[in-house]
């Protein structure tokens, strides 16, 4: 949530169209699915390689529902 409350700040014209809840609602399931596949890769939470995936998830997801091809 906080992601997608910087994003909607910093691109406020950009994102105008974009509502908040699918924004935060997408990131949200991406870094769900990359915390349960880090959990079934390594066998417990708290490693530092799946935070990074769910960081990048995050900003991937927000790209992807902002900016994408199919934004509208």
């Amino acid at each position: 949530m906080i992601a997608t409350a910087l994003a909607k700040l910093l691109w406020r014209r950009e994102l105008a169209r974009v509502g908040w809840a699918r924004l935060s609602a997408w990131c949200g399931a991406g870094c769900a699915v990359v915390l349960v596949a880090g959990l079934v890769v390594f066998g417990h939470d708290g490693k530092f390689a799946t935070y990074t995936a769910m960081v990048a998830i995050c900003a991937l997801t927000l790209w992807w529902v902002g900016f994408g091809p199919r934004r509208r």
